[in-house]
């Protein structure tokens, strides 16, 4: 009896060290990925890219493509969307929250809801999903694709201007291409003293 035990144990504990290290072998790569942000959306491109050529060529799959659209959707939206939102953040005098317009008033960055990292992460998580789906017949769901096509376009449209709307109402820009940015007290004493 004790020998089973032991012998269940030991099985038991070699999978679990090796899931361990396929997990921190899993990590490190997502860690040394991480700072490389053009190389990693030119990799998610090329392979949505390689998932459109599949379905393209193969004539198939439109409602595994369009849960795929729907879900890429969804990401973007909680990309785009602040993780505190404004509209359940309102002061009692106000009509919302504002930004700060002084500079002794307190400075609230934009924090997303979905990181970049991980909306990435997620966008090419499942387009290899959405890939290896194309490899099995049982997902080619024979469907009139243009109504498909029409469902999504109306769906992006609508989201689209209801996040439109919620970004103008609130001011916020979830983008940080245009933005002036500003230094730190201690960025501009350094370049006062160098002078």
């Amino acid at each position: 009896m004790e020998e089973e035990l032991l012998t269940g144990g030991s099985s038991k504990g070699v999978i679990s060290q090796a899931w361990t290290r396929v997990s921190q072998i899993h990590q490190s790569t997502l860690d040394r990925w991480t700072p490389h942000h053009k190389a990693r959306w030119i990799g998610s491109a090329v392979l949505l890219l390689i998932f459109g050529l599949r379905v393209f060529t193969k004539q198939g799959w439109y409602i595994v493509t369009y849960a795929l659209g729907i879900y890429h959707l969804n990401l973007f939206i909680a990309f785009l969307t602040p993780k505190i939102d404004p509209a359940m953040d309102f002061d009692a005098e106000d009509n919302g929250p504002e930004l700060p317009t002084r500079a002794n008033e307190e400075f609230r960055p934009f924090i997303r809801r979905l990181p970049e990292f991980k909306f990435w992460y997620s966008v090419t998580k499942s387009t290899l999903i959405g890939l290896v789906c194309t490899f099995f017949e049982c997902f080619n769901i024979p469907v009139f694709w243009p109504i498909l096509v029409m469902y999504f376009i109306t769906l992006f449209c609508i989201t689209m201007k209801r996040q439109i709307r919620h970004m103008i109402k609130y001011r916020y820009l979830p983008f940080t291409h245009s933005k002036p940015k500003y230094q730190g007290h201690e960025e501009t004493a350094a370049k006062v003293s160098s002078k």
